[in-house]
């Protein structure tokens, strides 16, 4: 189903269906919290954001709670990253056409009286879906983000714990005032009146040992026959569909494809994506035209990513996925931001932001239900090549041949 089909089903038909529910569940609200036992976790359209709410999963779970989690089919795969959520307790939810989302939400409502549910946390932001699937649950502890004063976006009164949304905290922060406000004594209006510290966003680690790494290291050799232990350099020119505005020119990824091997001649370049995108990395390697750039995309399943990014010794990528994905390893990450700002969705890992910081940028938010008017993305041809190749300086080191001559901006 495309991202603004949903985004109107999601107004048309999910503020009247929140109205109704509201008054319907009205004479059954109760607000007296039980102990969070069996906690289930909703987010449904954003892959990284299963990778930004691990810390909170795991503070819930440390308290003593076994986890659930509900997400759309085509992002589960990012849940198994961690692992925090077993597998067994992951329900998903088709999002290819109405009839199969209308299927799987009723089997998620039988599903989640199922479990014994007790407690819900919508970590969307402010999705009429997600709240309708918070209020029918059959969870007695319903918490999630609330408009309060503020206009637009209504979801009803669904929540028995409303959580005050801050767009000026870092979205991990967000999740965990969610989580505090579940495991709060006594009510607060509103959640949460507590300071969540830095210290609190750490990310687990993935490792592996060197063994595990050689069928993997096998296969770039497959592709590149000159490979002998170079460097490799990982570029992900890609974003999702849900906000093509994030995407960097192709022009200056091949730019900066070009710049690094004229400059280093100890790096190979992988070009990095999803089986679908193998096509779009081909266009780009035959224009750099070099036999040290390499098209990977679809050669790495997504559960060999954190491998991937294990033997690489840097990626460039667009603010998507993969910038949240490395950071379950120690792979430095330099994440090309525009849209969005890097203060409220940064990477939790080795991550370096690159961000022109444009008057109108960021132009989507929660308020506008990330969807911005935006057809000329200036946010994002600000960012020179020059100034990408400068970043990776710390980590690449000085060239090891000579400084190619300057040419014109792209």
């Amino acid at each position: 189903m495309r991202v603004d089909t949903m985004r109107r089903i999601d107004r048309y038909a999910g503020v009247p269906l929140c109205f109704l529910l509201t008054l319907l569940m009205a004479p059954f609200r109760s607000p007296w919290p039980v102990p969070v036992r069996r906690a289930l976790f909703i987010e449904l359209s954003e892959m990284g954001s299963a990778v930004l709410a691990d810390p909170a999963m795991r503070k819930l779970r440390a308290a003593g709670a076994e986890l659930y989690f509900v997400i759309f089919a085509q992002n589960a795969a990012s849940l198994r990253l961690l692992a925090t959520v077993p597998e067994a307790n992951v329900f998903t939810i088709r999002a290819t056409g109405l009839w199969p989302l209308l299927v799987d939400t009723l089997r998620f409502l039988v599903w989640s009286r199922r479990q014994g549910i007790d407690t819900v946390i919508d970590l969307e932001l402010f999705s009429r879906y997600t709240a309708l699937l918070t209020g029918l649950c059959g969870a007695r502890n319903r918490i999630g983000f609330h408009r309060f004063h503020n206009e637009g976006l209504y979801r009803g009164e669904l929540l028995s714990r409303r959580v005050a949304y801050n767009p000026h905290q870092h979205i991990a922060k967000n999740f965990i005032a969610l989580v505090d406000a579940a495991l709060a004594p006594g009510e607060e209006l509103p959640f949460s009146k507590r300071r969540v510290a830095d210290e609190e966003l750490a990310l687990a680690k993935v490792s592996f040992a060197e063994e595990t790494l050689l069928p993997l290291r096998a296969r770039v050799v497959e592709s590149c026959e000159l490979y002998a232990g170079e460097r490799l350099v990982l570029i992900n020119p890609n974003a999702s569909e849900l906000l093509p505005q994030r995407r960097w020119p192709a022009a200056r990824y091949i730019a900066l494809m070009q710049r690094l091997l004229e400059r280093y001649d100890d790096i190979l370049i992988l070009i990095t994506g999803a089986p679908t995108e193998r096509e779009e990395a081909e266009r780009l390697r035959q224009q750099v035209g070099s036999p040290r750039c390499i098209n990977f995309a679809g050669r790495v399943a997504f559960a060999e990513l954190p491998q991937l990014y294990t033997i690489a010794s840097l990626m460039v990528t667009n603010d998507s996925g993969p910038g949240h994905f490395s950071a379950v390893t120690d792979l430095p990450t330099f994440v090309l931001f525009g849209p969005e700002t890097p203060a409220l969705y940064g990477s939790l890992g080795n991550s370096t932001p690159i961000y022109a910081g444009l008057a109108c940028s960021p132009c989507v938010s929660a308020a506008n239900h990330r969807k911005t008017a935006c057809s000329e993305p200036r946010c994002m041809t600000a960012i020179e090549v020059e100034e990408v190749v400068a970043a990776l300086l710390p980590v690449l080191g000085e060239p090891t041949q000579g400084e190619p001559e300057a040419s014109e901006p792209i």
